[in-house]
């Protein structure tokens, strides 16, 4: 039986986040700059993210957080697109469906804010995760949209949430 439960992120999930996120980054091998590591809000998820048309998630089993995704406009773009941000899971959450229900709720709320298109920025080497965004309806794209600041992710997808 599963017993990882999807939320939204609270206030005192902060650090727990922040290490579960940096955790996966140092595990994948990215690059500390230009990624999500270095991002300011890495430490006050709750506090970014607790601003209109935005939300972040996370996948709680057993008390712990093994996985987290949230959605947001794009930053520094002007049409009606939101970013599906730091996405990860934990190698225990992986294989186990979390990943596709997490970004399904992820666009569902995308959708309920009334975005058009959902946009990602990956690395090349992530590919079971570009499989689960292809599989999910993500395309690729030829140029990044907006500037995220993640200047070290050249890997664009897009995705029609209307």
């Amino acid at each position: 039986m599963e017993t990882a439960i999807i939320r939204e992120i609270q206030k005192g999930d902060n650090a727990e986040v922040a290490c579960v996120v940096r955790d996966i980054l140092i595990e994948m091998g990215v690059p500390k700059v230009g990624t999500a590591y270095a991002d300011t809000a890495l430490d006050r998820m709750y506090e970014t993210y607790d601003v209109p048309k935005a939300a972040y998630f996370v996948v709680e089993d057993q008390g712990r957080i093994i996985g987290c995704a949230g959605i947001a406009q794009l930053e520094n773009y002007e049409g009606n697109v939101c970013e599906l941000q730091k996405m990860y899971l934990l190698g225990e959450a992986r294989g186990r469906g979390l990943g596709a229900k997490l970004m399904e709720v992820c666009l569902d709320r995308a959708k309920d804010f009334g975005f058009e298109s959902c946009y990602l920025e990956t690395m090349p080497y992530m590919k079971a995760a570009q499989k689960l965004y292809q599989k999910a309806g993500f395309e690729y794209i030829d140029a990044s949209m907006g500037d995220t600041g993640h200047y070290s992710c050249p890997v664009w997808m897009l995705k029609s949430i209307q």
